[in-house]
């Protein structure tokens, strides 16, 4: 007979092995997923890790893990602040879309003109879209009590239908010959996010992700704030009893959080993407869940995590152009990810022990 009994102290060894073992058993269901589909299984796991890496185009690959790296870890950080604290937000995929729109409508709103500070206000005006995106839900919390899980969530929805009304409305380009869509900020020197190295994918938005990641391990090593975030999230009385102020960290979690998704957006649509179009979104927001999870919240897990995921990504639209693999085989083998992973965060707490069954 098999049960689960809860351990005296969470196992340390546990809390560090279970990321690799998520994705081991990853790849191997992963593989059975694909050889269910009729596909090569280590083909295809090969195609997805090994190739972007070493495989003949690499070359052309590796840069690519910066640019999908990094809207990845930028999310990603500032959620993991709210779920070390029990701050749940949901819709960083909203205030990703948000920060997009309003920075890349401040540097349109500038066109043709040429200077210096349009790019840096378009940050500015990016990271205040997301916060304030992100404010909607914290404030709700604040003074009504209500779940920010469903809120935010539900405003990602809110914030895809004004991303198609930038797209075939007020952002529309007037030179487009009707098709929707913004002008393109890659034509627009002033506004575009280019590589700071050509040809290495190192653009603004890899040295925000980088500062992101030390900002936050400062914070939550070396500062009151993260100390209180930490201990609101292990133990809320406790934190009470100490004076924590549950509704400013409400704000503050969610707020970071917002900020840094909306930077993420507009990192992306000034320079990988180059324009408000309707399918801007691709899930980096849901993506960063996943993240910030396997990197056990902690800032150089999810800088870790952030590369491996990226890696699926660069990897999966490998695999869907040389093997044939459907897009939707990719998401839920991203999807298994999380799935192995929170399962097996059981064990961190917990440990299997076998019973003989009793004889009657």
């Amino acid at each position: 007979m098999i049960s689960l009994e809860k351990r005296p102290q969470p196992s340390r060894a546990w809390s560090l092995a279970t990321p690799l073992v998520a994705v081991l058993a990853t790849m191997v269901f992963g593989g059975l997923l694909f050889a269910m589909l009729g596909k090569p299984p280590i083909e295809a796991i090969r195609t997805i890790f090994w190739d972007p890496l070493f495989g003949e185009f690499a070359f052309y690959y590796r840069p690519q893990l910066l640019v999908k790296g990094a809207p990845l870890v930028l999310i990603a950080i500032g959620l993991s602040l709210g779920f070390k604290a029990g701050i749940w937000n949901i819709g960083a995929e909203g205030q990703y879309i948000i920060g997009a729109i309003v920075g890349a409508a401040v540097g349109l709103a500038f066109y043709p003109y040429e200077a210096w500070y349009i790019f840096p206000l378009m940050v500015i005006s990016g990271a205040l879209g997301g916060w304030a995106w992100a404010m909607i839900p914290a404030v709700l919390k604040v003074r009504f009590g209500t779940n920010e899980i469903l809120v935010s969530l539900m405003l990602v929805y809110v914030a895809e239908q004004l991303l198609a009304s930038a797209s075939l409305r007020f952002l529309k380009n007037p030179e487009g010959f009707g098709f929707p869509g913004s002008r393109n900020l890659q034509d627009y020197p002033s506004a575009f996010n280019a590589d700071l190295i050509a040809g290495s994918g190192m653009h603004w938005g890899v040295v925000a992700a980088l500062i992101a990641v030390i900002f936050a391990y400062v914070l939550l090593n070396r500062h009151m704030l993260g100390f209180h975030i930490r201990l609101t999230g292990e133990a809320p009385r406790a934190a009470r009893f100490a004076g924590v102020n549950p509704s400013r960290l409400i704000l503050l979690c969610l707020g970071m959080s917002g900020a840094l998704a909306g930077l993420a957006g507009l990192f992306e649509v000034s320079g990988p993407a180059g324009q408000i179009s309707i399918d801007f979104n691709v899930g980096y927001g849901f993506t960063a869940i996943i993240v910030a999870f396997l990197g056990r919240l902690h800032p150089i897990g999810i800088m870790l995590a952030g590369g491996l995921m990226a890696l699926t990504y660069i990897g999966g639209d490998i695999a869907q152009s040389n093997l044939g693999l459907p897009s939707a085989a990719i998401q839920v083998f991203q999807g298994m990810l999380l799935f192995f992973l929170l399962a097996l965060d059981l064990l961190t707490n917990y440990r299997i022990t076998l019973h003989k069954p009793e004889v009657a």
